[in-house]
Order: C-alpha cells, then structure tokens, then sequence
C-alpha cells in the first residue's frame, strides 16, 4: 500500500489488513470542530448497535494521570508499563521516550481484544489506511483529498470539487455522517487499497 507524504523512519510503508476488524481514519486541520463532531456522532453511533473503539494521537508531553496518586508515585518510581484496574474502567500507561512517532498499528492490536465493530483513527494522517476528510474552508487550509488517495469521503459545510470517486457529505447533517460511518464496516473488505486514478493505476 503507498502512502502520500513522508513518513518518520518508524512509520511502516502498509498496515497488515489481515483480519476483519474495520479502521477509519478522521483527517482535520485544527480548528475544523473533529472532537465536538465526534462527541456528537459516537452516541448516534451507538445507537445503531455499534462498538466503537477511537485512537487519538497526541502531543508528546500529554499525561492521563494525577500527580500525588498512587499510580503516578509508582510511574515516577519506574514501574512501565503502569495498570490501573477498577471494576468500571482499566487504563494503562507506558513510557515510549525514545519512540520518534507512536506505532498505529501496535495501538490497533491493543484495542483489537475489546472486539470493536468499529476502530476510529483521529490524528496519524500520513498512515495508509481510509479516511473521512472533515473540512471547513474559514479554516484557511488545503483539501487533503487531491494529494491523498486515501481520503474516501470530503464532510463540509460548503460546496467542493472532489476527485471521481470520493463522497461529498455535509458535515452538519449528522444523519447522514451517521448513515455513512455506521455502513463503513460492511464496506471494509472491499476498501483497504488506496483510490484508483482515471487510468486505473493505483493513486500515486
């Protein structure tokens, strides 16, 4: 599978699509509303019968834990990975300094064992995996969808010029965002290869 931009050297070239569990990347500037969409649209999803697992990337300072709490006393003291257990929520915790990028596809295969029926990827845009685009032009930032073949369908809020092939959506109708994420999984096998162009070729 080709990716569209440079990656850091730990960034894999393809992700291993050798299992049945469905992956969709959410591709925003800062600014475009992606996490208050998301808010919005994951109980709607889960009304409709659905499991959904989200990754989110993050800047490298950020930290879950409390400082004073017993967990981030042992974290400090060494203890990593750190694994807080209660009968309503588990949360694990490791230290990856010398990583350069965070590893997509070992995050998947930790969120795999909960058995999603839906893995949404906010964030890791340069990895080769299917993406709704969410785009608003007051923003002031560039389509993705042009130069990344990746981007299966543009959401907006106004009207755009999309290559063949990529669903126009209206980022403020969450019926039909709605309607369009909760299909993806029964659309997973047949989209884990990059847009074709006009020729037939594979995306460059």
């Amino acid at each position: 599978m080709q990716v569209t931009e440079s990656l850091p050297p730990s960034v894999p070239r393809h992700l291993s699509f050798d299992d049945d569990l469905p992956l969709l990347g959410i591709a925003a500037w800062s600014g475009t509303g992606k996490t208050t969409l998301l808010e919005r649209l994951l109980p709607r999803l889960g009304e409709r019968g659905l499991r959904m697992a989200v990754i989110k990337h993050a800047h490298h300072g950020f930290d879950v834990d409390q400082p004073g709490k017993d967990s981030y006393r042992l974290r400090q003291a060494g203890a990593s990975p750190m694994l807080v257990a209660s009968r309503a929520r588990v949360a694990l915790m490791m230290e990856t300094p010398g990583r350069e990028e965070a590893d997509l596809a070992e995050l998947v295969g930790m969120v795999r064992p909960q058995h999603p029926d839906l893995v949404l990827v906010e964030g890791f845009k340069a990895w080769p995996l299917p993406k709704l685009e969410l785009y608003r032009p007051e923003v002031g930032k560039t389509l993705r969808v042009a130069q990344d073949p990746w981007v299966r369908a543009v959401a907006s809020d106004a009207p755009l010029a999309l290559p063949e092939g990529v669903a126009a959506l209206d980022i403020n109708d969450l019926v039909a965002l709605t309607d369009w994420i909760a299909a993806w999984p029964a659309r997973w096998p047949s989209s884990q290869l990059p847009r074709e162009s006009k020729r037939g070729e594979p995306a460059p």
